[in-house]
């Protein structure tokens, strides 16, 4: 979004009661800065668009949020440093997830002051001449965020004070949820199918939305719907609702209609597409790329457009930090007794938090192959490499060389200390934190340290290099490391067409000729098998493994493959929490982990076992949105999802 003015644009509060956080205080007051009048002018509606694509920053890059869908499933759970907004969505017996936990209030908080603004300019852009193009971007994000809600907490309301879908001036303190079928075929079915009928084929400015993202969030939640109105493993939903449909139709027929409309996007992409290579797709520099359809924006030229500071992260939206939550303290690397990796703003480092971590399972299990497929590399950062002389002023000051690991020596730029791809009995762990300062093994002849994937902790693992930091303004030194990230936080890829058609398709979905679920995810995985760049390596690397990838994809695919393979796909970009409770495969598939503890050279598995039960399934309603209605305290009871 290059050429949209980002500036915040105070919203109405309506219906919600200001909600504050440990990481987030708001303060105003409700205002009537949105007037109908204000949206029937060009610049009301320009502005009112120019806060929903901002909204974007505030769930987005949001690290709370981030972890509220990640921490928990197959994919993290809480690191060393985690405190209670982590360790509760664990589910794993370190805390509860409350209705005054602060990652459930972000996105309720965040979202209905934009759809109350998308309304507004729905009702009254016509008087200003606005084209249907204009509007259709409010309506898709009306959509989006009425998306979102439904499948975080369930049925939501329709009505904000004025009737539903109705613009509100007036803060209004009371509220009736409406159903989940309500909540589709009212609110994102209706909006996204005019969003897809109305919207260009490209995007009016850099980052805008499009008919293909449009698409791909419809053709989501059909199939999201389906499997709502399947319900397999008889999940409860609330409000209390018959799994029928209000139009008539049944779960086959909204599976088939995500097949279509998905494959129609990958039909007719317009300028979009997949990337040559998984490393390109994640390489800061191929930021804002054609496979990204949709993206939360941030920029290292202007803290007023960027958000947030450009020199110290807040630890609080706008910033760009989930980049953050799962890395650890690299900086406590020792090399003869010296800081051997600073703290950089770059990709493969950035600034440690350590709140989350992977669990062994994603390092043996889900990225099992890590020779013909290019995404484990592509994800993590596995080899943390020497650059203490930027730490030093001048640079030539610093030790020209260090010893490492076995007394051999390393220079800057060597493999001080190093993930394995495999484990090997005959490393050498220390007691303690040993000369290594974390723990670190050390094998024959190597001057690297070493960890292989069974003997990672909650406080040493591979980083994520996917979400790491750039900026062009380090120059020759560390740069601003602990300034949020300035890249643009990626919302929706076009990669996910193909996920979503596969998936539509095992569910029973007729298919087209070259189409059908194996042949669509063997496109993503023939995209895996090709490498130009070995990322941890550090070397160019020209292969093509797509025919070997292709040939190892089973004849037949169920969901639980799809499941594997979009984890390969979009680890800990935030996808997986609605990918588990939409499939209803969460409790199959991150019931247990295992995982070693705290301490420096804990290198010995821990078996966790998560409880997941039928109403963690929805989040609960925010405790401050229900304190602050004028209702009676059995109406404020019903309000609330049921376990909270």
């Amino acid at each position: 979004m290059k050429n949209i003015q980002l500036k915040a644009v105070a919203a109405i509060w309506l219906l919600m009661v200001i909600i504050s956080g440990c990481s987030k205080i708001l303060e105003e007051e409700p205002r009537s800065t949105f007037t109908p009048d204000y949206f029937k002018t060009v610049t009301g509606v320009n502005g009112g668009l120019t806060s929903m694509y901002a909204h974007l920053r505030n769930i987005y890059g949001q690290a709370y949020f981030y972890n509220s869908l990640i921490t928990g499933t197959d994919e993290a759970t809480w690191g060393k440093d985690a405190d209670g907004n982590f360790k509760d969505m664990d589910c794993s017996g370190v805390g509860s997830i409350l209705s005054t936990s602060f990652p459930s209030s972000i996105l309720w908080s965040e979202a209905f002051p934009n759809i109350n603004n998308a309304s507004g300019i729905i009702e009254n852009a016509s008087a200003a001449g606005i084209s249907n193009a204009l509007v259709a971007e409010a309506r898709f994000f009306r959509a989006f965020d009425y998306f979102l809600l439904v499948q975080t907490f369930g049925g939501v309301p329709l009505d904000l004070g004025a009737g539903e879908l109705k613009f509100n001036t007036n803060p209004s303190r009371t509220s009736v949820r409406n159903t989940v079928p309500a909540v589709y075929t009212k609110a994102v079915f209706p909006d996204l199918i005019k969003a897809v009928a109305d919207l260009p084929i490209t995007g009016r400015v850099t980052g805008g939305v499009t008919k293909v993202a449009a698409q791909l969030f419809l053709s989501k939640a059909y199939l999201t719907y389906a499997w709502w109105l399947q319900n397999p493993n008889n999940i409860p939903t609330y409000p209390a609702s018959a799994r029928t449909d209000p139009d008539g139709h049944d779960a086959n027929y909204y599976f088939q209609q995500a097949y279509d409309i998905a494959t129609a996007a990958i039909e007719n992409p317009s300028t979009f597409g997949l990337m040559d290579t998984y490393y390109d797709v994640n390489w800061a520099v191929n930021d804002r790329n054609k496979e990204t359809l949709l993206y939360a924006d941030h920029t290292q030229t202007s803290e007023k457009f960027n958000g947030g500071s450009l020199t110290f992260g807040s630890g609080g939206a706008p910033d760009n930090f989930s980049g953050w939550m799962m890395t650890w303290n690299y900086t406590n690397i020792r090399s003869g007794g010296i800081s051997s990796v600073q703290r950089e703003a770059e990709q493969h480092l950035g600034r440690p938090w350590n709140r989350m971590a992977p669990t062994i399972e994603v390092l043996k299990n889900t990225f099992a192959d890590k020779t013909l497929d290019s995404r484990y590399d592509g994800t993590f950062t596995t080899v943390y490499r020497g650059n203490w002389p930027k730490g030093y002023n001048p640079p030539s000051s610093a030790p020209t060389s260090l010893v490492n690991a076995n007394g051999l020596s390393i220079v800057p730029g060597d493999a001080v200390l190093s993930f394995l791809n495999a484990d090997d009995a005959t490393i050498a762990y220390p007691t303690g934190a040993g000369v290594s300062g974390v723990g670190a093994g050390v094998l024959p002849g190597r001057a690297d340290y070493v960890i292989a994937p069974g003997g990672i902790s909650r406080i040493v693992y591979p980083g994520l290099w996917k979400l790491g930091p750039y900026r062009t303004d380090n120059g020759t030194g560390l740069g601003q490391p602990n300034a949020g990230s300035t890249r643009p936080y990626p919302v929706a890829k076009f990669s996910e067409l193909y996920f979503i058609a596969a998936e539509a398709a095992v569910k029973g979905a007729t298919t087209k000729a070259g189409k059908s679920a194996r042949e669509l995810i063997n496109v993503i995985r023939a995209r895996a098998g090709k490498w130009r760049f070995d990322n941890n390596g550090n070397v160019a690397k020209v292969a093509d493994n797509s025919a070997a990838m292709v040939a190892a994809t089973p004849a037949t695919i169920d969901i639980n493959y799809i499941l594997a393979e979009r984890s390969r796909e979009y680890y800990a970009e935030g996808y997986r929490r609605y990918d588990l409770i939409r499939t209803q495969k969460w409790g199959e598939l991150a019931a247990t982990f295992t995982i070693a503890g705290t301490a420096y050279g804990d290198h010995t598995p821990q078996t966790v076992t998560r409880t997941i039960t039928p109403n963690l399934y929805l989040r609960p309603i925010p405790q401050a949105q229900i304190d602050g209605m004028q209702m009676s305290a059995d109406e404020k009871k019903a309000y609330q999802n049921p376990g909270y």
